[in-house]
């Protein structure tokens, strides 16, 4: 069992119901932080993520813990037919509505609020399923994975963009003081939400990535896991199957 971290210590609400509310406060800027704290190669890691989900030729996608939409608008430029966006946070769905009108993709894109560990869709619903950097954030890990694996068609892709942490000199070293100390200066300057930055910053220190999250996959019903570490280790993209 992996240690679970909340984004506010003090509150009593549920993990689930903090961070919606955290996505709430920060949606009006998390687009332009998330650039400056990967310093823009979240940008070539979902990439990644998509010419998979090409690869598989799946019609209808779902990208869930979507956020403000940017997976969703990059797999419809890629002429992916159908997919819908999934989030809990009904301020970064509405920045993501936003965009996705700005670009003229309504017909492509549907945002939807919902929980990821209890999806409103039927059994084998979707070919291919993402996760960016959103796993981590899930009450319930098994129950969330496990309703993925419920509405994914037999034979589909799942793809998980999350962070992990290198484990080699230097960059361990390095990647442990910028996710301690920079990353959660970084969001205290540019976010209203002092405590949203340092627990994006724990939640991923402590979040089990490599062969542990592999195996968790595994638990969970998927086949074909496996994982490619991206930047010295600094995320991983995991592929599995139904």
């Amino acid at each position: 069992m992996h240690k679970s971290v909340n984004p506010y210590k003090d509150s009593k609400d549920k993990k689930k119901k903090q961070v919606e509310n955290m996505f709430d406060n920060i949606s009006s800027n998390y687009d332009g932080l998330n650039r400056v704290i990967s310093f823009g190669l979240d940008q070539s890691w979902r990439k990644k993520v998509i010419d998979t989900v090409v690869e598989s030729k799946a019609e209808k996608v779902a990208d869930i813990a979507t956020g403000t939409g940017d997976l969703a608008i990059a797999m419809a430029k890629r002429n992916i037919p159908e997919i819908v966006g999934i989030d809990i946070s009904k301020g970064m769905l509405d920045v993501g509505r936003k965009k996705i009108k700005t670009q003229g993709l309504e017909d492509k894109i549907e945002m939807v609020q919902a929980d990821s560990e209890n999806l409103p869709y039927d059994d084998n619903t979707f070919g291919a399923i993402t996760v960016a950097f959103g796993v981590r954030n899930f009450e319930n890990l098994d129950k969330g994975l496990s309703e993925i694996r419920r509405v994914l068609k037999p034979n589909g892709v799942f793809v998980v963009l999350e962070t992990s942490n290198p484990t080699k000199f230097p960059f361990k070293q390095g990647y442990n003081f910028y996710s301690k100390f920079i990353l959660p200066t970084i969001g205290k300057l540019f976010s209203k939400d002092k405590s949203a930055y340092r627990y994006l910053s724990e939640s991923a220190s402590v979040f089990p990535f490599g062969e542990a999250f592999n195996n968790i996959l595994k638990k969970n019903g998927f086949i074909n896991v496996k994982d490619f570490p991206q930047t010295f280790g600094a995320a991983t993209i995991y592929i599995a199957s139904k």
